[in-house]
C-alpha cells in the first residue's frame, strides 16, 4: 500500500508546481490548453473586429485552447469602467485592451511583459518614445503595443482649398510614395496658412475644447516649442520662456480657428471636415472615412500629413493602445502566446487593411504596409499617416512628466485651457500661475 501524502508535503507540492507553470514557456501539449478570456476594443471600422477574431481563433485552434472574446466599446467610457470594475474585484478577463495612460494607472494589477516584448522588438523592430513611455514602468515592459485602436492624429488637408487660399500644394509637400519634402511647413507657414484659409472662408477646423483631439494638437505644438509644464523629474518648468513662446503662438493662430473652438468635442472637426467648410483638421482616417461614405466630393480632396515644425522640431500626436495580462489571469503562458501571435506581421498587416489603415503598428518594421498606398481617393491620401520615413516624433501630450502627473495635465486639457484664458485677454502670467497652481495640486495627489 502507497504511502499517504502529508497536507504539509501537499502544499510544498501545489507551489513547486504552481511556479514552475508561471516561469515555464507556453507549449502546445496533445490535450485543451486550458482557457482564456480577453477583453478588445469595439472597433467603429465595420468589420475590422472580424480580423482581431480570426487572427485569434486560429491561434486557439493551434494551440488548443478554448477562448473567449468580449468586444467592448470606448462609447461611454465603457471600456475604461471595465477595466476599473475588474481591476478593484481582481477578476475578469486574462487579457484587457488598454488605451494609452491605462497601463500606467495600474500597473501594479499587470504581469510584467519583457519575456514578449524583448523578442518582439528584436524581431519587428524598436517601438517609438511613446511607446515605450507609456508603456514601460521601472525599466520594465506593463504591456504590449497593440496595433487595433493606435493611431496618429495629423493633419488632414483639403487639397484644393489649401491650394486655392494659401498656395500650398500639401501633395507636392507630401508625395505618395516618397519622402516628405516639407522643410518649408513650419510654424510661420502653418500661421499664414491659417489666416488666408480663414479669411478665404475656409477656416482650419482644430478644436480648443477640453476632449482628447483638442488636447492632442495643443500637446503637439507645445512639444514643439520644446514646451513642458513639468519636466521628467518632476520640476515644474510652467514659467519656462518655452512654455510663454508656445503658449503666445497658440494664440495668435486660434485666433484664426473657428469662433466656437473652445466649446468643441472630438466630433466638431469630424463634421466641420465633411460640412466642407473646412481647410484642414487635425485626424486619424475615420474623418476622411466618413467622407468617403457621406461627401465623397470632400474626400477625395483630402491628403493626410505631417505636422508643421517648430524651434525644437516636427512632432505629432500619437496614442497608443496596449494589450495588458492582468496579474489574476488564470492562465499567463497562453495570454503570452497570444500576444505574440497577435504582433506577428501578418497578424498586423490585416489588422491595418480591415480598418481601413486607420490602426498603426509601433514597431518600426511595420509602416509600409501596401494599404496606406493604395487607399483612397485619392488614392495614397494615407500613404504619410504612418509616419514611414520617420519624418516626425510620436508625441503625448504632457511629456515627459511622470505619466501620473502627465495623465492628469492631459485628462484636465490644461493646455488648452491655458490658450483659451489667455486669447480671452487674461494676462500672459496670470494664465501661468493658474496652471502652476493646477500642476502643484496633481503633484499632491
Amino acid at each position: 500500500m502507497k504511502r499517504g501524502i502529508s497536507r504539509r508535503e501537499l502544499m510544498k507540492t501545489s507551489a513547486l508546481a504552481g511556479a514552475a507553470i508561471i516561469a515555464a514557456p507556453y507549449i502546445r501539449g496533445a490535450h485543451a490548453a486550458g482557457k482564456l478570456s480577453i477583453g478588445f476594443w469595439d472597433h467603429w471600422v465595420p468589420g475590422a473586429n472580424k480580423a482581431s477574431t480570426e487572427v485569434v481563433q486560429k491561434w486557439a485552434e493551434k494551440e488548443k485552447v478554448e477562448v473567449t472574446i468580449d468586444y467592448i466599446p470606448s462609447q461611454g467610457d465603457k471600456n475604461i469602467l471595465t477595466i476599473a470594475a475588474e481591476a478593484q474585484a481582481g477578476s475578469g478577463h486574462d487579457i484587457f485592451a488598454f488605451p494609452s495612460w491605462w497601463p500606467q494607472a495600474y500597473k501594479e494589477k499587470l504581469v510584467p511583459l519583457d519575456d514578449v516584448m524583448e523578442p518582439l522588438i528584436k524581431q519587428n523592430g524598436a517601438v517609438n518614445q511613446t511607446v515605450q513611455y507609456l508603456g514601460k514602468s521601472d525599466g520594465k515592459w506593463l504591456a504590449v503595443p497593440a496595433t487595433i485602436g493606435s493611431q496618429i492624429k495629423g493633419p488632414c488637408s483639403r487639397m484644393d482649398l489649401m491650394k486655392k487660399h494659401a498656395g500650398i500644394d500639401v501633395q507636392a509637400m507630401y508625395p505618395a510614395g516618397s519622402a516628405p519634402k516639407a522643410d518649408a511647413w513650419n510654424m510661420d507657414a502653418y500661421l499664414k496658412a491659417a489666416e488666408a484659409c480663414a479669411k478665404g472662408g475656409n477656416p482650419f477646423g482644430v478644436g480648443l475644447g477640453q476632449t482628447t483631439d483638442s488636447t492632442d494638437t495643443a500637446g503637439a505644438f507645445f512639444q514643439a516649442f520644446g514646451a513642458h509644464l513639468v519636466d521628467a523629474k518632476s520640476n515644474i518648468t510652467v514659467k519656462s520662456d518655452a512654455v510663454r513662446q508656445a503658449l503666445e503662438y497658440c494664440v495668435k493662430v486660434a485666433k484664426f480657428y473657428p469662433a466656437d473652438a473652445p466649446a468643441w468635442d472630438d466630433a466638431s472637426n469630424n463634421k466641420f471636415l465633411v460640412s466642407g467648410k473646412a481647410s484642414m483638421i487635425m485626424n486619424p482616417p475615420s474623418a476622411w472615412a466618413v467622407a468617403k461614405r457621406d461627401a465623397p466630393q470632400v474626400a477625395e480632396q483630402c491628403w493626410t500629413h505631417g505636422f508643421p515644425s517648430g524651434p525644437k522640431g516636427r512632432f505629432a500626436p500619437f496614442l497608443p493602445y496596449f494589450w495588458g495580462i492582468w496579474n489574476f489571469s488564470k492562465n499567463v503562458p497562453a495570454a503570452k502566446s497570444l500576444l505574440t501571435a497577435l504582433s506577428q506581421k501578418d497578424a498586423v498587416e490585416s489588422f491595418v487593411a480591415a480598418s481601413g489603415g486607420y490602426d498603426l503598428p509601433s514597431f518600426e518594421s511595420f509602416t509600409t504596409f501596401k494599404t496606406w498606398a493604395e487607399e483612397g481617393p485619392p488614392k495614397g491620401t494615407l500613404y504619410h499617416y504612418p509616419n514611414p520615413h520617420n519624418h516626425q516624433t510620436l508625441s503625448m501630450a504632457a511629456f515627459p512628466a511622470p505619466p501620473k502627473i502627465a495623465q492628469q495635465i492631459y485628462s484636465q486639457a490644461i493646455m488648452t485651457k491655458m490658450i483659451v484664458r489667455h486669447m480671452q485677454g487674461e494676462a500672459m502670467e496670470k494664465t501661468l500661475a493658474w496652471a502652476e497652481s493646477e500642476v502643484e495640486g496633481f503633484m499632491r495627489t
